[in-house]
């Protein structure tokens, strides 16, 4: 896989810059099985990450636009009378595609919000009593604007609980906008290279779901869980779960048949700081969010 990542990283390149470290944590996140949640501020890239990624794995791309009147409806789809034949047709809403982004989710009211749990856990969805499966592999991209912004809903715990990693992009430093400012008017996603397949993502999450943890490194991520219990910051077993299988994603990225505790720390902020965010002093915060993590892996000796 080592080069596989490399090639993966010359093609997000043309369309993101200096972004090597989150398109990386992105790529760990679908290897994983995991829904991704991007954070930030407006016209950073979280859009066209997310885009770039749908584009060089060859995955169906649908964006849903978030906004306070949006329906559920708008994104599961509804049943349509036709009239000439008198029967009720189901129209499908943009949620059946292989990569979903919803776009600026925490502007939606928290009925729609709630409208993708079932897909973003079970990867079916429930409409007028009929469930429905959704494309393989399915992964759901959520962004998100500050919690302070106005216009903005908390997402209910639940749905954070479902987003197995948590990125932010950040204001790019003065060299990166000096690229931006000598590139072209914008990438041009059909002409990114398609790297992969969506057989290819399945086998790898197969693949990467079957790399040995040792007894160790188990026990590693235990006592960080315990870390967190110990504080008061209670992280659910999905959180459990997710950080192991984080890890052994980017133990499959990296070429290597094991997982090292050196994987799980560098998964871990991405993996918890979202769920950790509700125990902030300033409910939400990200920022207080990643010094509690950060706190809890200095307190955490690795073996």
């Amino acid at each position: 896989m080592p080069g596989f990542l490399e090639e993966f990283h010359a093609g997000a390149e043309r369309a993101l810059v200096d972004r090597r470290r989150e398109v990386e944590l992105a790529l760990c996140c679908f290897v994983a099985g995991g829904n991704l949640l991007i954070e930030d501020v407006p016209g950073v890239g979280k859009t066209t990450l997310a885009k770039t990624m749908a584009r060089l794995l060859g995955l169906d791309f649908k964006r849903v636009q978030l906004t306070n009147d949006l329906l559920p409806s708008d994104i599961l789809g509804s049943r349509v009378f036709d009239a000439g034949r008198g029967v009720f047709d189901f129209h499908r809403g943009p949620i059946f595609a292989q990569l979903v982004l919803g776009d600026e989710l925490n502007r939606a009211s928290p009925r729609t919000q709630s409208a993708v749990l079932q897909a973003m856990d079970e990867h079916e969805v429930t409409i007028e009593g009929e469930t429905l499966p959704l494309p393989e592999p399915f992964i759901f991209v959520g962004t998100q604007n500050p919690h302070d912004h106005a216009g903005t809903a908390p997402l209910p715990e639940s749905q954070v609980d479902r987003f197995l990693m948590r990125i932010e992009l950040g204001a790019p430093a003065r060299g990166t906008r000096r690229k931006l400012l000598g590139r072209d008017a914008g990438a041009r996603f059909p002409d990114l290279p398609v790297i992969a397949s969506p057989d290819d993502l399945l086998r790898w999450q197969r693949e990467s779901a079957a790399v040995p943890v040792a007894d160790a490194v188990a026990d590693y991520i235990l006592d960080l869980l315990d870390a967190a219990d110990n504080r008061g910051w209670s992280l659910s077993p999905r959180a459990g779960l997710g950080l192991q299988r984080a890890a052994r994603a980017l133990a499959f990225l990296r070429g290597r048949g094991h997982v090292l505790p050196d994987d799980v720390k560098e998964v871990f902020p991405a993996v918890v700081i979202h769920r950790l965010a509700r125990f902030a002093a300033g409910v939400g915060d990200p920022r207080e969010a990643a010094s509690m993590a950060l706190a809890l892996l200095e307190s955490t000796p690795a073996g």
